[in-house]
């Protein structure tokens, strides 16, 4: 919130008691309850303005007590101050439906950005399963391209198939002998997680002619910490998995495409995608009562819920599954999924989780009769929201 402070021979303003009660009623918020420094804030405020009325109404914040509502206009007024009386109406027109949501292609190369290890499968050669599929546990990193390099032991089995089967060898019409796939996931447990598949050639690097050898190296050493043990012994190599197919799934029963290896190679890893899995954690240890009010006042949910969780968070939002009881069975359930965007892209953790806890005020503030002045607007009315997957289980 922005104050303007007044003089202290200004007069006191009118509005003075009104910003009094909206922060006292901001008070019970659960938002305002879990902030340390929000609460400060505020109890340094009504101290002042209290004793002396040097705090005067926040400016263009107009506070009405209209049948238990306090309205607000602060965004209109600002407009208006910076860009002219019309510029408020103008932006409402002319703003642009927002992005929301990662590609497939974003959500592809996060998967493999953020994993460092997976099971890369090949064409077994062994006696008596010959051209059966086989599975190793293997380490890697990414090139610059999204291309998997892996370090390997000569004398590894998955070596041995490559070496036999798929080295060296690119034919789009042969039978399938020359791929290999190296099958990823995020962690977590169960089918609830993003995985991809990546398919294509393997090839050995040679050290005297890659150019981005160093760094391959460098970023080896980092990611996996025994690695400068054994990447200059003569048994251990380097090699480098081309895509020719890549296959995204997003979780269980929710999205499931092919990416084209062009559009991987030119897609960006979330920058919130390391950091991710311990938000959402924190999130649905912590705000279990803050997510059953967003699905109540902002998603429109009035069944019973039997659960409310999210299952996911990025730059431009979070994902939320909800749970509700359906008839009068208690094991007839329904679940959905809803988008929440961030009304803009965060660039840091901090970012997000401030946004996060901008949904979860503005959830409670319509869910205790808080409206905006301009044009009935409630709160949370601005925030970009999208059901993406519904249960069609019956």
């Amino acid at each position: 919130a922005c104050f303007r402070l007044a003089a202290p021979s200004q007069p006191a303003s009118s509005s003075s008691s009104s910003l009094l009660l909206l922060l006292l009623s901001h008070s019970c918020s659960p938002f305002f309850r879990s902030n340390s420094t929000m609460r400060f804030s505020c109890a340094l405020l009504l101290l002042v303005g209290g004793a002396s009325a040097f705090v005067a109404a926040p400016r263009g914040y107009v506070s009405v007590q209209t049948n238990g509502s306090i309205r607000r206009s602060m965004a209109s007024v600002v407009a208006a101050e910076v860009n002219g009386e019309g510029a408020a109406a103008e932006a409402a027109a002319v703003t642009p439906t927002p992005n929301i949501r990662l590609n497939v292609n974003e959500k592809a190369r996060t998967v493999t950005s953020v994993c460092t290890s997976g099971t890369l499968c090949t064409v077994s050669g062994h006696e008596g399963i010959s051209g059966a599929p086989f599975g190793s546990y293997v380490d890697y990193v990414l090139d610059d391209d999204g291309n998997p390099v892996l370090l390997m032991n000569e004398m590894s089995m998955h070596t041995i198939n490559i070496r036999e089967n798929a080295m060296g060898v690119d034919d789009s019409s042969s039978t399938g002998t020359s791929m290999v796939t190296l099958f990823t996931q995020l962690a977590g447990t169960g089918q609830d997680v993003s995985r991809c598949s990546v398919t294509g050639t393997i090839e050995k690097i040679d050290p005297n002619e890659a150019e981005d050898m160093n760094i391959i190296r460098m970023r080896y050493s980092i990611a996996h910490v025994y690695a400068d043990q054994v990447m200059d012994s003569p048994k251990f190599d380097f090699y480098r998995l081309v895509p020719n197919k890549i296959y995204f799934v997003g979780g269980f029963g929710v999205l499931a495409k092919w990416v084209e290896p062009e559009e991987y190679k030119d897609s960006t890893p979330d920058i919130l995608a390391k950091e991710a899995p311990s938000i959402v954690a924190r999130i649905n240890r912590e705000h279990a009562d803050d997510l059953r009010l967003t699905a109540n006042q902002l998603l429109g949910v009035t069944a019973d819920i039997v659960r409310v969780r999210v299952t996911s968070v990025d730059r431009l939002g979070m994902d939320i599954r909800v749970t509700c009881q359906k008839g009068a069975r208690r094991n007839k359930l329904s679940t959905d999924e809803f988008r929440v965007g961030f009304r803009i892209p965060v660039i840091s953790v901090e970012d997000a989780k401030s946004e996060v806890l901008k949904v979860f005020q503005e959830a409670w503030e319509k869910g205790n009769g808080y409206v905006w002045e301009t044009d009935d607007q409630l709160p949370g009315d601005d925030i970009p929201i999208a059901k993406i997957a519904e249960d069609s289980l019956e």
